[in-house]
């Protein structure tokens, strides 16, 4: 089993080859091959590499299916004895990428 953790668009994930993952938006076009390069892990069958913070040799190819908004929350703020109600919501714009592969040369 293989697979690494990565860092994309502020956060750390936890990746496998041949998965799909929702990330914040990038800017990328639906069909489009990217290269990740900030990898903080990687394991691959036994063999598993550490950065110090990131590895140099390594990088992993992904695919962006499409792009998509998350599920709606809501925020209602209010005061009370003020008569100050608040209602909004918001849908984060997401991209969907399938990580294709894993490729380092170290290991």
């Amino acid at each position: 089993m293989s697979y690494a953790i990565i860092e994309i668009s502020g956060k750390q994930i936890w990746i496998q080859p041949g998965r799909f993952y929702d990330i914040n938006k990038i800017k990328a076009s639906p069909g489009e091959h990217i290269k990740l390069e900030k990898i903080l892990f990687i394991k691959n069958n036994d063999k598993l590499e550490v950065g110090q913070p990131c590895l140099n040799n390594a990088y992993i190819i992904g695919k962006v299916l499409k792009h998509l908004k998350s599920r709606k929350i809501t925020i209602f703020k209010m005061k009370p004895k003020k008569n100050m109600r608040s209602k909004n919501g918001h849908r984060q714009s997401m991209s969907r990428i399938l990580i294709e592969s894993m490729k380092t040369t170290t290991i």
